[in-house]
């Protein structure tokens, strides 16, 4: 069997660093594109473009066209473009061209990363990264980086996502830039010749997807190869400090991304491709033209996925079969490959048809009708040329190609290919031939088997699909044994159990196996384990089982955590954990979400409705030094503190600085920080940087114990015993009027959440239900009793009583007032004191946020003991409950906290043009935007 090294196969191996100009494809990529058979004299007069792969004519330009190159429009009648991937460009760019055409794009890719595609959406002035075509319908895109295709384009699609952790597969080198092509702001600004790169109209330049830096595809040759994260290197969290052995588990599981329901290709449309208007197998508008349905494998068979093409009438067998196989991405030499007919499902005697070779005379017969639906197979050899990657072995070239014959196996495969390779002095018995299919969606690993014949596999593998085929990688890699580790956050469990109680329930609800799982770690007060699992399969089984079950009532829920390698963290990082409520903010928070995982790394981004803060405290338990962004209200900020509280004692750094984003209704924490009454839409990148630039100050917490009791001077004489229990504060305790009208407003978005979706029509709710209670008076001074530093102090005639730990109450109103005054001392939120002030009623509390008036001074203090004579409203940081009669202690909760406050001057500028990284998003299907 000959075998030889391939030439031009060096670049992303032997100089360790990515070829430039090649965006759509992986940061590091190499070798060059395959030259199809037959190809014109050169790129100047057409053809193959052997740099790139692409296949250019000359083309007849009938509406305004600009080049994909440099974006500039196209003077003339024609231009060159692409046959398969539509890639346009001038006659004098032709020679610049390096992008690599989608048909050889996923060859290039250096580590194959899977794709994590959410819901479809309206993407507007975006492109498709597959057929370079505008996305005018639904589309998809990447929860983790800017690919965005058309749902048709989703298979043929590079698996060259960004690689955002350490899988077991390799050893990381240096960070290099993960460039994505297109789709950037039309004022970009090149890095290289500072002219402008991006452009609205086709996709052109490029960017990289961690540091931001963009360029023109050309320009970027002329850049470093390594990425160093760009302004916000000191809050990101290198992909090299993060470990998950993700076998078994999809991205989506990886990245905690909650699943929509998402259709495959084709599950609506049966794979049709909607740019054709006619019937399928009959005549186009055009007399001269004809469609036909086009599969490409027995899968596409079983699923009814086909492509649509058309093709002149009278058109030749190697005319149709290139159509057919530029529809698929294919650009191999037609003549190994051929077209059968798929009969439909009519008269019993045509069924012979099937499985017949497509003549090689004209596509239509004189008079005569071909069938509708064409199967593209490939013509067998007895001999077939195999490229064989090294993995990860350290040697000059990026594969190496061997003649497979029926008498080659994995083992002779391996023996032939070390030598090649530089490696013959080890035995083959520490290598294995490892078989890598790079979907989009998922990519998959299979270890052969020594004596797995490697001809009649490849045989099997285009019979079930060409374009697997186009997408399936064989590896020569070393054959060491990775130590399966997974750990698995369990969620939902009953609060206050031991280590051993937790175990045994566990194995009572889903049958963990005693030998390969083990609880690591136990937050009982609130109700959740971390298990170490030792095999993968065992882990998916309980991942999968775990979200199915539920205990006492109460569904379990399941989340896959990564390692954090804190011993690897650079100096000056200090990572930044983001936690996101997505139902905040008028939903604002889902598209915050997204913008963050792209903007830094996924697995420093948590949603809060999946888990809650205590995945992320975990995740980042041994990292030195960290920073924390929470977006959402101030009740979903008190959640994520009440967290940080009770999981300090565990953390290598115990007092991290938190910043907030308002995304809620009142905001005032938010407020009295700088950070804005609430989020307006501004750029993610400008809030990080603000982040990153922030003020460190201390807030006081306080701790708020509730002992309800037996009390008889109700109106029916009896009250419900509830168990005492412990609410932490921040901002403001208040009881009665303003409680009330918390809770009324707190029902009614429970009764119809979908209505409550932005902060103007939040505020007016809170306006109605205050009117329908401005002629209620209960005199809430004669149901309660208040005591200060165990002093009673006689309230004077009102209706609500407020204690407040910050300078903002109600959107942003001063309730204590500016008011010098000789008996208190002045409000500061890291004092130690709380102060005490009443409102006499609606028309009150309209008038202090009116900024009329301010609230009855009562008391300041430390400590304070409140007696609820009755079932009274109260409401703790926005969240309101009827609180039964009892005792209301509050006294402050152990060390102040950390808070971040918004610098006053304007942030430095970021180094990219707005929306640069976090552009693109989605606006919701049916929009009419």
């Amino acid at each position: 069997m000959a075998a030889a090294a391939e030439p031009r196969a060096r670049a992303w191996l032997g100089g360790g660093s990515p070829r430039s100009g090649s965006p759509s494809c992986s940061p590091e990529l190499g070798g060059r594109g395959r030259a199809r058979a037959g190809a014109g004299p050169g790129p100047g007069a057409g053809g193959s473009h052997p740099q790139s792969g692409h296949s250019f004519r000359k083309a007849t330009l009938t509406k305004p066209t600009f080049c994909h190159l440099c974006s500039d429009f196209i003077w003339g009648l024609a231009g060159f473009l692409c046959d398969v991937c539509n890639f346009m460009s001038h006659e004098k760019c032709l020679k610049h061209v390096k992008t690599p055409c989608a048909s050889v794009a996923p060859s290039l890719v250096r580590v194959p990363v899977a794709h994590c595609f959410g819901p479809r959406g309206l993407y507007k002035r975006k492109f498709c990264a597959v057929c370079r075509k505008a996305l005018e319908a639904p589309a998809l895109r990447c929860e983790v980086c800017e690919l965005h295709v058309h749902p048709e384009c989703v298979p043929f699609a590079c698996s060259d996502c960004r690689q955002c952790h350490h899988d077991g597969h390799r050893d990381h080198d240096a960070q290099h830039h993960h460039w994505r092509e297109g789709n950037l702001p039309s004022g970009a600004r090149c890095e290289v010749c500072r002219k402008t790169c991006g452009s609205s109209d086709v996709l052109a330049g490029v960017r990289c997807e961690w540091c931001g830096v963009q360029a023109h595809s050309v320009c970027s040759a002329a850049l470093a190869p390594e990425c160093t994260f760009g302004r916000l290197h000191t809050l990101v969290l290198p992909p090299a400090c993060v470990r998950l052995l993700s076998r078994n588990f999809s991205k989506m599981h990886c990245f905690r991304i909650s699943e929509g329901v998402v259709p495959e290709p084709g599950d609506e449309d049966d794979g049709v491709d909607g740019s054709t208007p006619a019937g399928l197998g009959r005549e186009a508008p055009e007399s001269s033209k004809l469609t036909l349905k086009i599969f490409d494998g027995n899968d596409a068979l079983q699923r009814n996925h086909f492509r649509v093409i058309s093709v002149p009438r009278l058109a030749r067998n190697e005319e149709v079969l290139e159509a057919a196989l530029r529809a698929y991405y294919v650009l191999e030499d037609p003549r190994d490959f051929e077209l059968q007919p798929v009969p439909a499902p009519v008269p019993a005697g045509d069924s012979g048809a099937r499985g017949r070779p497509r003549g090689s005379g004209a596509a239509e017969e004189e008079g005569g009708r071909g069938p509708e639906a064409w199967i593209v197979r490939a013509v067998p050899h007895a001999q077939e040329l195999l490229r064989i990657y090294p993995a990860w072995l350290k040697v000059g070239v990026a594969y190496v190609s061997i003649r497979v014959t029926p008498q080659s196996t994995a083992r002779t495969v391996v023996l032939e290919v070390l030598p090649l390779l530089g490696r013959q002095a080890e035995g083959p018995e520490g290598f294995q031939l490892v078989e890598v299919l790079m979907g989009s969606r998922q990519v998959q690993r299979t270890v052969l088997q020594d004596a797995e014949p490697l001809l009649a596999r490849l045989r099997d593998i285009r019979q079930t699909s060409l374009r697997q085929m186009s997408q399936t990688r064989f590896y020569v890699a070393e054959n060491r044994v990775v130590a399966p580790h997974v750990s698995l956050f369990v969620g939902g469990l009953p609060l206050g159990l031991s280590t051993q109680e937790y175990a045994s329930l566990l194995d009572e609800a889903v049958a963990a196996k005693a030998g390969l799982v083990s609880v690591s770690r136990v937050y009982s007060s609130q109700g959740a384990v971390v298990l170490d699992v030792a095999c993968f399969a065992e882990a998916e089984r309980l991942y999968m089982l775990v979200r199915d079950t539920a205990v006492h009532g109460r569904p379990l829920m399941a989340l896959v955590l990564p390692d954090v390698l804190h011993s690897k963290l650079p100096p000056d990082c200090c990572p930044l954990l983001v936690f996101v409520n997505p139902k905040s903010g008028g939903l604002k928070g889902r598209d915050l979400l997204c913008s963050f995982r792209k903007l830094l790394n996924p697995h420093q981004v948590f949603e809060l409705t999946n888990g809650g803060p205590l995945p992320g405290f975990h995740v980042f338990s041994q990292v030195p030094r960290f920073r924390v962004l929470v977006c959402g209200g101030d009740g979903t900020v008190g959640w994520v503190l009440a967290a940080l509280e009770e999981v300090r004692p565990r953390l290598a750094c115990p007092e991290p600085s938190v910043a907030i984003l308002p995304l809620g209704t009142g905001n005032d924490l938010g407020r009295v920080l700088r950070w804005g009454a609430g989020y307006s839409g501004e750029d993610p990148l400008s809030v990080l940087v603000s982040v990153d630039e922030a003020d460190a100050v201390l807030m006081d917490r306080w701790t708020i114990l509730l002992d309800a009791h037996e009390a008889g001077g109700g109106e029916t004489g009896v009250a419900d015993v509830e168990p005492p229990k412990i609410v932490q504060m921040s901002n403001y305790c208040g009881i009665g009027i303003d409680a009330e009208l918390s809770l009324d407003f707190h029902q009614a978005r429970e009764e119809e959440p979908g209505k409550f979706t932005s902060r103007f029509h939040n505020k007016g709710v809170y306006v109605r239900v205050g009117l329908q209670k401005i002629s209620h008076a209960r005199g809430l001074h004669k149901e309660i009793r208040l005591q200060v530093e165990q002093q009673e102090v006689e309230l004077p005639s009102i209706e609500g009583l407020i204690f407040i730990n910050i300078p903002s109450w109600g959107s942003g109103a001063d309730l204590w007032g500016s008011d010098s005054d000789s008996r208190f001392e002045k409000p500061r939120m890291d004092d130690g004191l709380l102060e005490v002030v009443g409102v006499t009623g609606v028309m009150h509390m309209g008038q202090v946020q009116g900024g009329l008036r301010s609230g009855i001074r009562i008391a300041q203090g430390s400590y304070f003991r409140v007696t609820l004579l009755k079932a009274t409203p109260v409401q703790v940081d926005g969240e309101p409950w009827v609180q039964a009669p009892g005792h209301m202690i509050i006294s402050a909760a152990g060390p102040k906290v950390h808070m971040l406050r918004k610098t006053k001057q304007k942030p430095r500028k970021a180094g990219a043009p707005k929306d640069a990284r976090a552009d693109g998003v989605p606006a919701p299907e049916g929009d009419p935007k």
